[in-house]
């Protein structure tokens, strides 16, 4: 064999890539391990200079100088290499030049690895040393790895000394090697140690699948510190409810459609139409009688609307002084007017952004803030008081009233065209004395309520009270319902309200109020305006029946029958 074909054999047998260039930069050597690592051919390399082939090389450098550089690393592809390079010298004069270079990337993946597990393992052991409770890990067999500062201090040892000990040997009443083995999790277990009772949890540690020890950590060291944090999370959680119920009531709808009490068939109506529209951005006029339950519905579609995470914001539009509404209404800017606040004010619209605002009593508003409030219905944006700058607003309104709008349109009073804005959806709330089958429900309802509020038992309804509540025309509605029933649970004595302990105007009241309301039955207005015509009739024939028949456009057997049906028979003057 040739010293040549030796030295390609042996250059291949190497693990080493090996590449070396001649004295004009050329490649000269590039064996089996540089074709590999590099992914390129020999055939392909060989001959060419090593500037065309490693991009970046310092072999040229290490040619130039004379200066071998050891332990070098670079960088090709995504693979990592160590490399010598050194010059090739014959007889004092630079030939070339030679790298020999091995991959690490396994070896740089593996360091970082344990480097990184290494930095796990001193980040875990600060956290267990610094954590406020005692916690011990142990392995399969029930012998201790870890062992914090929190817990030796617990138990007045040093950790240190009990690192493979049998948990048993160190811990009171344990059971962490009977998890370790079971695999079964343990928590909020009570156990005594030192002659008090601690609170503990015991978790199983599995790896792959595989139960390798356990972890046990003290949540409470004296069954006394948890009563007292039961005692302050119980403390705290009354806070929170406070002040979230003041929230709402502040800026939030308070009631629902499960609020909203009702079976009779129009009221039911409302009360669907109401759920329906609450899905939509539609603005909605709600119409009724004081004392209805207006508000009641304006917080029940705000809270069933896509709106109901944003604010719920109120404002009574005959309780605010006119020279004051525009700025509730809009807010204003610094120095506005004199006793302004510093740095302005937020208006109502502003609050509402995002939500639904809520116009009560908005046929008491002053013409001159309807043409502002149109504007912001057509514009969806405000201006406040002192300021020049328009501000966007997404609002849903709500407007409410008692008031008869057309015949206030009539009177130059109200804005028709504010009027066709706001009514884009009208909502009819019934009074209670059309809708007298509620009454039953709602004295339930409100009997609870009242009597959960006072803290008295809940009474029951004797029938005659019923009856009388059946029968009077509450002209203030479920709002003079729910007072009356108030009232009566104050000074009440006994189980059952009984007639003599409602207000006597309600007592005297109810005998008239049948005759009121017989006013409004359509039947019995119709029969009595019958009845008179009839008698008209028969006057003026002189008590002819047929000829009356004729006058009124019936025939005589039908006229005989209506002056029986009226008792009229009395009126027959001739045959």
């Amino acid at each position: 064999m040739l010293v040549s074909e030796l030295m390609e054999a042996l250059l291949n047998c190497s693990s080493n890539g090996i590449v070396a260039i001649d004295g004009e930069g050329k490649i000269i050597i590039w064996n089996k391990a540089a074709e590999k690592f590099l992914n390129v051919r020999a055939t392909h390399a060989l001959g060419k200079p090593v500037n065309s082939i490693i991009a970046h090389t310092r072999l040229l450098d290490v040619m130039e100088t004379g200066k071998a550089e050891i332990g070098q690393r670079f960088y090709f592809g995504k693979s990592v290499f160590v490399v010598n390079r050194t010059p090739i010298i014959i007889e004092n004069t630079i030939k070339g030049a030679i790298a020999v270079f091995q991959d690490i990337t396994e070896l740089e993946h593996a360091v970082e690895e344990l480097f990184n597990i290494r930095e796990y393992k001193e980040i875990l052991e600060i956290i267990l040393e610094n954590a406020y409770e005692g916690i011990v890990v142990v392995d399969a067999e029930g012998f201790i790895t870890m062992f914090n500062k929190a817990y030796g201090e617990f138990l007045g040892i040093d950790p240190a000394t009990v690192i493979g000990k049998h948990v048993t040997q160190v811990i009171e009443n344990t059971r962490m090697h009977l998890v370790a083995q079971s695999g079964q999790e343990e928590i909020g277990d009570i156990q005594h140690i030192q002659g008090k009772d601690m609170i503990c949890q015991r978790i199983p540690i599995f790896k792959k699948g595989k139960l390798v020890g356990a972890v046990g950590k003290i949540m409470f060291k004296d069954i006394k510190d948890l009563t007292l944090l039961v005692n302050k999370v119980n403390h705290l959680q009354s806070e929170l409810e406070y002040y979230q119920n003041e929230l709402k009531r502040v800026q939030g709808a308070r009631y629902n459609f499960q609020n909203i009490i009702g079976e009779t068939p129009g009221f039911k109506q409302v009360k669907e139409m109401a759920y329906r529209v609450s899905h939509t951005n539609s603005t909605v006029l709600i119409r009724g009688e004081s004392g209805t339950g207006k508000e009641l519905f304006a917080h029940a579609i705000h809270n069933e609307s896509p709106r109901r995470t944003g604010p719920f914001i109120k404002v009574n539009c005959a309780a605010i002084p006119e020279n004051l509404l525009e700025s509730e209404l809009f807010g204003y800017e610094e120095g506005a007017f004199t006793g302004a606040k510093k740095g302005g004010k937020v208006g109502k619209f502003e609050m509402a952004n995002g939500g639904t605002i809520f116009l009560d009593e908005v046929g008491d508003m002053p013409l001159n803030m309807q043409v502002k409030l149109l504007r912001v219905l057509q514009e969806k944006e405000i201006e406040r008081v002192g300021g020049n700058k328009p501000i966007k607003v997404n609002v849903r309104v709500i407007a409410a009233t008692n008031r008869m709008l057309e015949e206030l349109i009539r009177q130059e009073k109200f804005r028709s065209d504010l009027y066709y804005r706001l009514n884009v959806v009208e909502l009819i709330i019934p009074p209670l004395r059309e809708r007298r089958g509620d009454i039953p429900l709602l004295v339930e309802k409100l009997l609870k309520k009242i009597s959960f509020e006072l803290g008295r038992p809940v009474p029951e309804i004797a029938s005659q009270t019923m009856d009388i509540f059946m029968n009077y025309s509450w002209p203030g509605n479920i709002r003079e319902l729910e007072n009356i029933l108030e009232r009566v649970l104050n000074f009440m004595d006994g189980p059952v309200v009984q007639p003599y302990h409602l207000p006597l105007h309600i007592q005297k009241a109810t005998g008239d109020n049948r005759q009121q309301d017989n006013a409004f039955n359509l039947k019995l207005v119709v029969e009595e305006i019958e009845k008179q015509v009839i008698q008209r009739a028969l006057e003026r024939t002189n008590g002819n029946r047929i000829q009356a028949a004729k006058l009124l456009g019936i025939s005589r057997a039908n006229i005989y029958q209506k002056m029986e049906k009226y008792k009229l028979l009395s009126h027959d003057h001739c045959l």
